[in-house]
């Protein structure tokens, strides 16, 4: 069997690493936490070893709000500005980051982003680019939309922690939300996402917006009912989604991932071109050296091997 493509979603694991651990808990020498590096290189060493991939590529945000979505949906993530118009990221992350991109790098890890796209638009490109299978490691529901059978495309959803993923496919997805994956953009639409500032039709839940996913297919087929008295829908709720057609006509693009990105040929085959006197320092100098190793020894694949850095 081929070895899959390993998509990571970059930010999904260092946030849930930085809140998994606390910062007094792991720190550099200097006194900086490194709580989020630690988490992050120990999620993505249990995804290697366990996942067991051929290549690997880490996704990051080269825009988290991009300028195009906002203009469809104003309101789009406009929770988490800051006053300056940045991200609401904890100080103790935001100088963790630095860090993961340096170790990613050192480790021979390729980590790759857009210019105006999210870490969603990359992974969608590359899962419908790159030949299957490809598993997507996430803590993001809206990824189950790339998930594509026939290509062998599958989440490793992480919402509770990379050791209790759950491994997302067409039938898993009907089965807990109702629809198929390839619907699911459309449904999250129609729900609604508070975290991503997306209001959802007011009323209007997941089972709702599962049966109408169902019964009309699209959210295209679902605003074509709302003009068609023979369509069968109730009068109550033909009011809620009419009263919400400006929405759901832009909704569906904010809520797509892009699949046609410029993304950059990647290669990130295993195992990885280890920079090792790099990587030593780095360990060093921010007491990552256990976290390191067992990446080393994941990315590796021969765990003690002679072309392996030996750190202490």
């Amino acid at each position: 069997m081929t070895p899959p493509l390993l998509l990571v979603d970059t930010a999904s694991l260092y946030f849930r690493a930085y809140f998994g651990i606390p910062e007094s808990a792991v720190t550099a020498p200097d006194g900086t936490p490194v709580n989020a590096v630690r988490g992050f290189l120990d999620m993505l060493a249990t995804l290697v070893r366990t996942r067991r991939p051929g290549r690997v590529v880490c996704a990051l945000d080269a825009d988290w709000r991009p300028a195009w979505r906002v203009a469809l949906i104003p309101g789009y993530k406009a929770h988490r500005l800051t006053d300056g118009g940045g991200e609401q990221t904890p100080d103790g992350l935001a100088a963790q980051v630095p860090i993961i991109l340096d170790v990613l790098d050192a480790l021979g890890v390729p980590a790759v982003g857009v210019a105006g796209y999210e870490a969603d638009d990359v992974i969608g490109t590359l899962a419908a680019r790159e030949p299957g299978p490809v598993e997507v490691a996430s803590g993001d529901r809206d990824l189950f939309q790339v998930i594509d059978d026939g290509r062998g495309v599958r989440v490793l959803y992480c919402g509770r922690g990379v050791a209790k993923l759950e491994v997302f496919d067409d039938a898993a997805v009907r089965a807990r939300y109702g629809v198929p994956a390839a619907g699911y953009a459309d449904f999250a639409a129609m729900r609604g996402d508070p975290s991503d500032g997306l209001p959802g039709v007011a009323g209007v839940g997941e089972k709702t917006a599962a049966r109408l996913i169902d019964r009309y297919g699209t959210l295209a087929g679902v605003l074509a009912a709302i003009d068609d008295p023979g369509a069968g829908l109730a009068p109550g709720l033909r009011t809620k989604l009419a009263a919400s057609r400006e929405y759901l006509g832009a909704a569906p693009e904010v809520v797509r991932v892009a699949l046609d990105v410029a993304v950059p040929p990647v290669d990130g085959r295993l195992p990885a071109p280890v920079e090792g006197e790099r990587l030593l320092a780095l360990a060093e100098k921010w007491n990552i050296a256990g976290a390191a190793r067992r990446a080393v020894d994941a990315l590796s694949a021969r765990p003690g091997a002679v072309d392996a850095p030996d750190i202490p």
